[in-house]
């Protein structure tokens, strides 16, 4: 009952059917004109001009069985009936019979999925020439606007569905958000200083080792949890947010990053040089993040046997950083979805990670106003950063 009260609804919010109506009665000649909602049970009128006291209102019901619209249900095809005692398929028909008409033209409303809804139809008791071109034209014509506002409506009720699912989802996003930033970033930071401060305690060699691959856990489960957050933020909040600092050196920056990671990688070789003749404007820990990922990148895919070079430099306006390593050469393939969420390229089995660490990394370019390049080749593989000072 609810899906016709809505389709009733529906064709009563459309302000073109009372005209369509009123122009099917004047041209025709007839006294009842309606737009009929009809399914496998029930006629059901949706609207309704009748001037010849047929007795329907809005709502109104016809048994299914007695319609002619029954039929046209089935096969989709326009009824005309010029006059009932002159037509052999009609005159001994039940329908005139039960409803007193002598004339009748009813064509199907068709939706866009191919749905059947009903029928535009007419009705009067007096015989009308009705099975012409023009007026069997008109009301096809009438039948399609119907149809196409229903499916203007039903569209219309999908956006308003999308809008508030997507208005719960936007909740969702914040809490999960929040769960990232607070109840895991929390504990791990915590866990961090912990490792620093027994790590500077009179601790035997075992335990340092010990202790310093704890540091490197620790270390890195910060950076994922930061990249699962700001991929939480870039794509399903509200975008990365800068808080810049213009006037404070960037280097002591980028070397507290290469230094931990030199810390939690001592076999590794990592080589850094730094020359920032200016001050960066930019938001600090999001460029350092940027470094750590970046090197963090070179660590997983470089030639462990070959050193990690890592610049920075302000020149021509231009803010530089970047990151090199030796080991294989970036497949072409891979190098369209490189800065791809969730992309981990070509990695062996102990390289694990979310592939968010490169997508994070040219966001933070990007907000920034600059750009993430790389290039790649037998002897080197080289990320940079360049932004307009």
């Amino acid at each position: 009952m609810g899906e016709i009260k809505a389709d009733i609804e529906a064709v009563g919010r459309m302000e073109e059917v009372p005209t369509i109506l009123e122009v099917v009665c004047k041209t025709t000649g007839m006294g009842f004109a309606a737009v009929a909602r009809v399914t496998e049970r029930r006629w059901v009128a949706c609207a309704v001009l009748d001037t010849i006291d047929f007795g329907l209102t809005p709502g109104s019901e016809l048994r299914l069985e007695s319609t002619i619209c029954n039929e046209i249900r089935q096969s989709h095809q326009s009824v005309v009936i010029n006059s009932v005692t002159d037509s052999p398929d009609y005159c001994d028909h039940h329908t005139p019979a039960t409803y007193g008409f002598q004339s009748y033209i009813s064509v199907p409303i068709v939706q866009r999925d191919g749905s059947f809804f009903g029928t535009l139809c007419a009705i009067d008791p007096s015989p009308h020439k009705l099975d012409n071109p023009e007026t069997i034209g008109m009301f096809k014509l009438f039948a399609k606007l119907i149809a196409s506002n229903l499916d203007n409506e039903a569209d219309l009720v999908q956006v308003h569905a999308d809008l508030a699912e997507e208005r719960e989802l936007s909740v969702v996003r914040e809490q999960f958000v929040a769960v990232l930033g607070h109840d895991l970033r929390n504990p791990i930071a915590s866990m961090m200083a912990g490792i620093r401060r027994l790590t500077r305690t009179g601790v035997n060699d075992e335990t340092r080792k010990i202790l310093n691959l704890m540091q490197y856990s620790a270390v890195r489960m910060r950076d994922l949890v930061d990249n699962v957050l700001d991929f939480a933020r870039a794509r399903l909040g509200d975008g990365l947010k800068l808080e810049v600092v213009a006037e404070a050196p960037l280097g002591p920056v980028l070397e507290g990053v290469v230094g931990e990671v030199r810390a939690v990688n001592p076999n590794r070789e990592i080589r850094s040089t730094f020359d920032l003749v200016r001050d960066v404007r930019c938001d600090h820990p999001r460029i350092a993040q940027l470094l750590s990922n970046l090197v963090g990148n070179a660590v997983t895919h470089g030639d462990p046997t070959k050193p990690i070079e890592i610049g920075a430099c302000t020149r021509n306006g231009t803010f530089e950083l970047w990151v090199s390593n030796a080991g294989d050469r970036i497949s072409e393939a891979a190098m369209g979805t490189l800065f791809k969420p969730f992309f981990r390229g070509e990695v062996r089995g102990s390289q694990q990670g979310l592939g968010l660490g490169l997508y994070i990394a040219s966001e933070i370019a990007r907000v920034h106003g600059g750009a993430l390049s790389v290039r790649s080749d037998e002897t080197e593989t080289r990320f940079t950063f360049t932004m307009p000072l």
